[in-house]
This record gives C-alpha cells, structure tokens and sequence, in this order.
C-alpha cells in the first residue's frame, strides 16, 4: 500500500479540492491523486474591460477545456486549449491547464514545458508553482520539486496553504525524508484537520515510530469519518492492537469486513498477516 495515498483518498482528494475535481480551473486527477490547481490566487482582478478579444476569446476556450478535463474529456480539453493559445499564447491560465492535461495523459515532457510557459507569464502565481512542483515530485526531482512548493507557500495572498504543505509533506515522503514529511503534515493538519488524507498519513507515520498513541489520534479521525477506507480501516486496526485494544480492533475489523470483504487488507486481517 502507498505510505503517501490510499487507493480509496484519491477520492477523498477530489473532495478536498472542491467539488468533483477541480480548484477553479484546476483537478485533482492526475495520475497519483495529486492536488494540483490552476486558481489565480496572486493576479490582480481583471474585469471585462480590462480584457482584450483575444483574451476574452481565450478564455472563453479555457472555460470550456475545464468542463470538458472534469468530465474526463481530455483529448477535447486539449483541443480547446490548443484553440485558446491560438487566440491569445500571453494566456499563463491556458499554459497551466494544458500542463494538468498533459500530466493526466502521462506526458511529463509537454507538461513540464506548460508549467514553465505558465510561471514565466506570471512568476507569483502560487497554484502554477503547485502544480510544476507536484509534477517535479512524480519525476522524483524532489530538491526541485522543494523549490517550487516553497515558492508557492512564500506568496502571502495564497490561500490554500494546507493544500500545498499536505502535497509537499507526501513528497517528502517520497524522497523518506518523514522528519520534513511530518513537519509540513502537522502544519497542514494545523490549517486543515479535517482533511484524511494529512490525518492518514500522519497515522502513518507515527506508527511506524511506534507512537501509537499519537497514531491513534489522527486515524481514529479519519475512521470516524465518512472517508474511513479499507486502507485506512486496517492501519487503525494495527495501532489499536499495539495498544491492546481488543474491543476497538473487533469494531474496526467488522467495517472492515462489512464494507470491504474483497479487499486485501480484510484479506490480511482473516489470515491474521498484521505485518501486510
């Protein structure tokens, strides 16, 4: 099982960014569950006059590449993007979507070159640097990957801070570095405890330092909620048994076997494999 996202919180994330998977014009479908987004936090408001017909004919195609990368229309989304930077290539919200489409498609080239397209139009825009950072994470560029989180996190008006801590402590992960990894959940977990996937990873964590009680904690929120999974179901049911509570392993075992009897963690817990 990944240490960084249960199978079942790459749902949970769509939650998390909003809706059905986007933050404005962002999604959180890539490939690995990541939270990227494409809301223009640090751009000064634009009103209808300020725009050109270019521009407004970009955006325009930009609006409809969304609704269409949402519904998992990609091929289309990049066809409507193509048209937007055909009517306006100054347009940094068209670079970056088209860097999302291209990570959604497995195209690490493209993509790359979007989010930097994106960055140079508009340095500060604190989703973009997100976005070009989690793309730098799956590439396992993590001293890179570092520089952009911590741009995005350096831009006083960006408001969705947990969201960029919680994505860069997963890719601290990635790199094992879990004393950095643990720093940037808990300040996540600070701004947004109620998300699952910072509350399971913390879990995570935490028990493999045999913390269990602080483990239990974090996870027993998360199974409290409705985004308790097999995944995370199992792990509180390994803390609770270092912790000798029989009745709490029991009530977690029976979800666990209730609502997910296929799955191989319930597997694990009727062949007794704790160590799975």
């Amino acid at each position: 099982m990944s240490q960084a996202f249960p199978h079942a919180h790459r749902r949970v994330l769509q939650v998390f960014c909003g809706g059905a998977a986007v933050f404005l014009l962002a999604a959180c479908a890539t490939r690995d569950g990541a939270v990227p987004s494409a809301a223009s936090n640090a751009a000064p408001i634009i009103t209808e006059s300020d725009e050109s017909n270019n521009r407004k004919r970009a955006r325009l195609r930009v609006e409809l590449a969304i609704g269409y990368f949402q519904s998992g229309q990609t091929t289309i989304a990049l066809d409507e993007i193509k048209q937007a930077l055909a009517a306006d290539p100054t347009f940094a919200d068209a670079y970056n979507l088209r860097g999302l489409i291209y990570m959604r498609l497995d195209d690490p080239g493209p993509a790359e070159d979007s989010f930097r397209r994106a960055i140079a139009l508009n340095p500060r825009e604190p989703n973009v640097l997100h976005n070009y950072g989690w793309l730098l994470c799956q590439q396992n560029r993590y001293a890179d990957a570092q520089v952009q989180f911590s741009a995005a996190l350096a831009v006083p008006s960006y408001g969705d801070r947990a969201k960029t801590l919680m994505t860069q402590g997963i890719c601290q992960l990635k790199a094992g570095q879990r004393a950095e990894a643990e720093r940037s959940l808990m300040q996540a977990y600070e701004l947004d405890a109620a998300n699952p996937v910072i509350g399971y990873n913390l879990a995570q964590i935490l028990a493999q330092r045999e913390e269990w009680q602080r483990a239990q904690f974090y996870i027993r929120r998360v199974n409290n909620s409705p985004a308790a999974s097999a995944e995370t179901l199992w792990l509180g049911i390994k803390i609770e048994r270092q912790l000798n509570n029989r009745e709490a392993v029991m009530q977690l075992a029976g979800q666990l076997q209730r609502r997910y009897p296929q799955s191989r963690e319930a597997i694990a817990y009727e062949r007794g494999n704790f160590n799975d």
